[in-house]
């Protein structure tokens, strides 16, 4: 089924592209991630420009955060005062990316950028979790308990004035700290296309010290509000939105976020933080080699 992509400028595989908009779906319901890190890439290894495939997948993003927020809802998942403050930073940080973005595009490097930000942040992260995640699995089956954290949230976020009562995550810290975090995340959003799940869920964890039954619907929280001003920003700003492109992938997304959200409440926290390293480290290996070698075509597409 080839479907014509107007800004994209080229046909695609309909029914492809709706099984990553499920896979995407599935990744935001299982881990709290929106799953624009690894529909962004898996876009470009398709065939579509990078700046075409990072603005069309933070909408794409919006309409499975929406269903995954929805399913955590229902359990108690979702610490709204948290949420509300990395909304927040989010949206600042959203238009610092918007900014940086009509720069780097200006400047002909958006593209090379991305393919960067992708490996450096998908390697790094995910040999984090990988490592973490090993420990925990060893800890388990040797029955010897690994030792416990002396602080639940980063030495940083403890020196942070004007505290707060986060009462549904179980901190009382500075509101900076969250508020910092949405930023950054906001600016990722932007160049990236991602939702910023696979950056905020570890740092929700470690960084802020916050509960682990609310940190995935937290971070959908936070996903569905600044994906909706990063598209809002792309549409206004570098009109990269293909929305026959988003509308494919949001179809798929929708009933794969809910099929996720049921799988991860049955499914090994710890196993379930490996599986997802893995998959971050395989993207980021097939990124850096796509850096490395020349390409069949040398071309990109502007966006009109």
């Amino acid at each position: 089924m080839d479907v014509y992509l107007p800004i994209a400028n080229l046909s695609v595989n309909g029914l492809i592209i709706v099984g990553l908009g499920a896979l995407t779906g599935l990744l935001s319901g299982m881990f709290g991630v929106g799953g624009g890190f690894l529909t962004t890439p898996l876009m470009i290894f398709y065939g579509i420009p990078p700046t075409v495939a990072a603005a069309s997948a933070a909408s794409q993003v919006t309409g499975a955060s929406v269903s995954g927020v929805f399913a955590h809802t229902r359990r108690g998942g979702v610490d709204y005062q948290m949420g509300a403050v990395m909304v927040a930073g989010g949206i600042v940080g959203t238009g610092l990316g918007a900014l940086l973005f009509n720069l780097l595009e200006q400047l002909g490097q958006i593209d090379t950028v991305i393919n960067i930000l992708y490996v450096a942040l998908l390697g790094s992260i995910g040999g984090l979790m990988a490592r973490e995640s090993i420990q925990s699995i060893r800890a388990e089956r040797s029955g010897i308990p690994l030792p416990a954290r002396k602080r639940r949230h980063h030495p940083m976020v403890a020196s942070l004035p004007m505290r707060w009562r986060f009462y549904r995550s179980g901190l009382y810290i500075s509101p900076l700290a969250p508020l910092i975090l949405g930023m950054a995340t906001g600016v990722l959003t932007m160049l990236m296309g991602i939702g910023g799940g696979f950056i905020l869920v570890p740092a929700m964890l470690y960084i802020l010290g916050m509960s682990a039954n609310v940190v995935v619907g937290t971070s959908l929280f936070q996903i569905l509000f600044v994906t909706m001003a990063t598209t809002m920003m792309h549409a206004l700003t570098t009109r990269a939105v293909d929305i026959v492109l988003a509308s494919l992938l949001l179809l798929g997304s929708v009933t794969g976020a809910q099929v996720g959200a049921q799988f991860a409440q049955k499914a090994s926290p710890v196993k379930l933080r490996l599986i997802l390293a893995v998959i971050v480290l395989l993207v980021a290996g097939r990124m850096a080699l796509g850096l490395g070698y020349r390409p069949d075509e040398i071309y990109t597409v502007a966006p009109l």
